[in-house]
C-alpha cells in the first residue's frame, strides 16, 4: 500500500512540475515581452518577498506532519483531530502577523525602486499579489499538511495542476485583450481562490475529524524549532533576489530570475522523486521499521543522485542555448551570463543531492537538532551574498549560494549517518564521488562531438534528448561499476510493477 501511495503521488508530482514548468516559462515571457524586463523583475521581487507564507506549509507544516504520523497509523482519529486543532490555533497567530507584514512591504517597496516606478503603482502590486499569497496558502494550509501525512500529495497536487493551467490561460488572455499588470495580476489572483476552497471540500467528506476536541499542543512542541528551521532556510534560498534588489537594479533581478526558473524547474522534477516519500519514511519510522528504513532510503538515495547528475549535467550545457532562444529580441537587459549559469547550475545540483537527507529529517521529526546547521547555511550565504554582489553582480550572489549548498548538504549526510541511519559517511563521500566522474565523463564526450547549431525550440530539444541520453547511458554504466545491487533491485520493482499492470489489463 506504501509502494503504491508512493507510486501515486510521485506520478501526480510529475505532472505538477510539469505544468509549473511550462506555466513559469509561457507567463514570464508574456509579461517581459508586453511590459519590458523592468516589470517582471518587480513581481519576482515582491512575490520573493512576500512568499515567506510559505514557511508556514514548509516549516510548521513539517512539524505536523511528524506529529501526524503515528495516530495515522494507528488510525487514532481524536488525536488527529486533536494535532490539526493545535496546528490551525498556531497558524491563526502567525497568519495575522503575515497581514501585518503584507502592509509593511506595500508601504515599504516603493522606496527601494521608487527611481524606476510611482509609488502608488508598485503599493497597489504588493496587495494585490499578497492577497493572493495568503489566501491560496493560509486557508488550505492545514488540509493540505494532513493530505501529505497520510501520503495523499496526488490530492493537492491534483488541485495545484488544476488552477495553475487556468491562470495561465487567464493570465495569457488578459495580457492579449491589452490589459494593464495590475488587471493581469488581479485575475490570476481570482484564479488561486480555487484551490483552498477545493481542499476543504474534499478533506470534510473524506475524513470525520471531530471539531468540538481539545487541542494537543505538546504534540506539536517543536513548532517554534520548525519555524525557525524554515525561515533560515527561506533566508538563505531567497537571498539572491532581495540582496540583488538592493544593491543592483530590477533588470538584473530580472536577468536572475530568468536563470532561475530554468534551474528550479529542473529541482521540482528531481524533488518529485521525494514526494510521499517523506510521508512513507515517517510512516516506517513510527512503526519502528528500521530495516525497512535503511534498505528503501539506500534506493531512494540512488535514484536521486542518479537523477541528479543526468538532469543537472543536461541543464549545465543546454541552459544558455535555451536562454539565448527564449529571450531572443529582448535588448533592455543582458541576459547571456555563462559563468554565472554554471555556477547557479551547480548549487541547485547540491541542494537537490541533499533532498533524500532532509525528507528523513523531517520524517524523524529531528528539527531542534538539526537547526543550528539551518542557521549557519542562512548566515553564509546572506553575508557571502552582500560581500560578493557589490564586486561581482549576480555571479557573486551565485557563488554565496553554491558556498551555503555545501555546507549545508555536508552537515545534513554527517548528521543522518551518525544520529539516523547509523551507517559510515564513506557511503556518502563515495555517491559524490561517483557522480563527479559522470559529469566529467559526458561533458568530455558532448565536447568531441561537432558543435550543433541551435536558434530555434525544435532545433534546442533536439540537442536536449540527445544530451540527456547521453549523460543518462553514462550515469547507467557507472551504475553497473558502482551500484550493481540497487540497479537491480530499481529494475525488480520496475518489472513488478509493469507485470501487475498487465494482469490488471487482462
Amino acid at each position: 500500500m506504501r509502494s503504491k501511495k508512493a507510486l501515486l503521488n510521485i506520478s501526480f508530482s510529475f505532472l505538477l512540475q510539469l505544468v509549473t514548468i511550462v506555466s513559469s516559462f509561457i507567463i514570464p515571457i508574456y509579461i517581459i515581452g508586453t511590459f519590458g524586463s523592468n516589470v517582471n523583475g518587480v513581481i519576482v521581487s515582491i512575490t520573493q518577498f512576500l512568499s515567506y507564507i510559505t514557511l508556514l506549509e514548509s516549516g510548521v507544516g513539517g512539524v505536523v506532519r511528524a506529529a501526524l504520523y503515528k495516530p495515522l497509523a494507528n488510525k487514532d482519529v481524536i488525536q488527529i483531530s486533536k494535532i490539526i486543532k493545535a496546528s490551525e490555533k498556531f497558524f491563526k497567530v502567525i497568519a495575522y502577523l503575515f497581514i501585518g507584514y503584507i502592509l509593511i512591504i506595500a508601504f515599504l517597496f516603493p522606496s527601494i525602486v521608487t527611481s524606476e516606478f510611482e509609488g502608488i503603482y508598485l503599493t497597489i502590486l504588493v496587495l494585490i499579489i499578497g492577497t493572493s499569497t495568503f489566501i491560496q496558502y493560509y486557508f488550505g494550509i492545514t488540509y493540505s499538511v494532513l493530505l501529505q501525512a497520510d501520503q495523499s500529495i496526488y490530492i493537492t497536487s491534483f488541485f495545484q495542476i488544476l488552477t495553475l493551467i487556468v491562470n495561465t490561460l487567464i493570465t495569457v488572455v488578459l495580457i492579449n485583450l491589452g490589459f494593464g499588470i495590475h488587471i493581469v495580476m488581479l485575475g490570476s489572483a481570482a484564479i488561486f481562490v480555487l484551490r483552498p476552497i477545493l481542499l476543504q471540500i474534499y478533506v470534510k467528506r473524506r475524513y470525520k475529524l471531530i471539531s468540538n476536541c481539545e487541542e494537543d499542543s505538546t504534540s506539536i512542541k517543536q513548532r517554534w524549532d520548525g519555524l525557525g528551521h524554515h525561515i533560515a532556510f527561506f533566508l538563505h534560498r531567497n537571498t539572491a533576489v532581495v540582496v540583488l534588489t538592493f544593491f543592483t537594479n530590477i533588470r538584473e533581478v530580472s536577468v536572475y530570475s530568468v536563470y532561475y526558473m530554468v534551474v528550479v524547474g529542473i529541482q521540482k522534477f528531481v524533488n518529485t522523486f521525494t514526494s510521499g516519500v517523506e510521508a512513507m519514511f515517517g510512516d516506517m519510522i513510527a512503526k519502528g521499521e528500521k530495516t525497512a528504513l535503511q534498505r528503501n532510503f539506500r534506493l531512494f538515495e540512488f535514484v536521486s543522485y542518479t537523477a541528479t547528475t543526468v538532469l543537472f549535467t543536461s541543464t549545465a550545457l543546454l541552459i544558455l542555448p535555451f536562454v539565448q532562444i527564449y529571450t531572443d529580441g529582448i535588448t533592455d537587459a543582458d541576459y547571456y551570463r555563462p559563468l554565472f549559469a554554471y555556477v547557479l547550475v551547480a548549487a541547485e545540483a547540491i541542494y537537490c543531492i541533499r533532498l533524500p537527507y532532509h525528507a528523513v529529517v523531517l520524517a524523524a521529526g529531528h528539527f531542534k537538532q538539526t537547526k543550528k546547521g539551518a542557521y549557519t547555511e542562512a548566515i553564509i550565504n546572506i553575508v557571502l551574498s552582500i560581500i560578493l554582489v557589490n564586486f561581482m553582480g549576480i555571479l557573486g550572489a551565485a557563488i554565496a549560494t553554491f558556498v551555503a549548498m555545501v555546507y549545508r548538504t555536508v552537515q545534513y549526510a554527517v548528521y543522518l549517518s551518525k544520529n539516523i541511519l547509523q551507517r559510515d559517511i564513506f557511503v556518502f563521500i563515495k555517491r559524490i564521488f561517483v557522480s563527479l566522474i559522470a559529469v566529467i565523463i559526458t561533458v568530455l564526450f558532448i565536447k568531441l562531438v561537432p558543435t550543433i547549431e541551435i536558434s530555434t525550440y525544435v532545433e534546442w530539444v533536439v540537442y536536449a534528448i540527445i544530451i540527456t541520453v547521453t549523460s543518462f547511458i553514462i550515469n547507467i554504466f557507472l551504475s553497473l561499476i558502482f551500484y550493481k545491487d540497487d540497479l537491480r533491485r530499481i529494475m525488480g520493482l520496475v518489472k513488478r510493477f509493469t507485470t501487475k499492470k498487465k494482469n490488471k489489463n487482462k
